[in-house]
């Protein structure tokens, strides 16, 4: 049994995904839509490289995968992935423009530096493509005025002491982020909400309040 099978001993501070090569997310087939039928891509954090394993199938696309866990490095090898071991926040082994796309799927949150993550997808990328939970979803900010306690909607089961959650951001905070590292502008940004129908309209008018991930594809200025 590794710590993502026992609830009381989970921790996502070093992801172990061992038993977990085939978890897939809501998000994978938007952000497939996104990328265009040949491209070059990176998938920075890939995890198990589901999400990349189906970028590189269905849009035929020359794929590259970072992930600093070894479980994950390793279950992406086995896949016949192209992964190498690193973090993400920090200078990346590529050339400036090297991929049309780069990715990061809901870690930007889990680095120490997001502002050196989204900076370095801005040099080896033409566009990006960045997920995150919004924080500013309504039931935070329920859980917060009400109970007076860190949230944990976004934290998906985990505790605020043992979560790789370090950054949590809002999409305003990432419009923030956005104009601090600069020549980065939104081309297209998709929101997930809950699966209510009634919440997916309400989101639509108020995506800070009921959008539950969002997903920003940028390009450069």
């Amino acid at each position: 049994m590794n710590n993502l099978d026992d609830p009381s001993l989970q921790d996502n501070r070093n992801y172990d995904y061992t038993g977990f090569s085939k978890t897939t997310r809501r998000e994978y087939d938007i952000i497939a839509s996104l990328i265009k039928p040949g491209s070059k891509i990176i998938d920075l954090g890939c995890g198990n490289g589901v999400l990349l394993e189906k970028i590189i199938t269905e849009q035929m696309a020359e794929g590259t995968g970072v992930e600093v866990s070894d479980s994950g490095v390793n279950i992406c090898k086995d896949k016949g992935l192209n992964v190498i071991k690193g973090k993400i926040d920090a200078r990346l082994p590529f050339e400036d423009n090297f991929f049309d796309y780069s990715i990061c799927n809901v870690t930007i949150q889990m680095v120490n530096y997001p502002e050196v993550l989204l900076r370095e997808m801005k040099r080896i990328s033409r566009q990006q493509i960045i997920s995150f939970p919004n924080f500013a979803y309504y039931k935070n900010r329920f859980e917060l005025l009400f109970k007076g306690r860190m949230p944990e909607k976004m934290l998906f089961g985990y505790k605020w002491y043992n979560t790789g959650h370090l950054h949590q951001l809002s999409i305003k905070d990432f419009y923030s982020l956005l104009d601090d590292v600069g020549e980065l502008k939104v081309s297209n940004k998709i929101g997930i909400p809950s699966d209510s129908k009634f919440l997916n309209n309400i989101a639509k008018i108020f995506p800070g309040l009921f959008t539950y991930i969002i997903i920003f594809q940028t390009t450069k200025c």
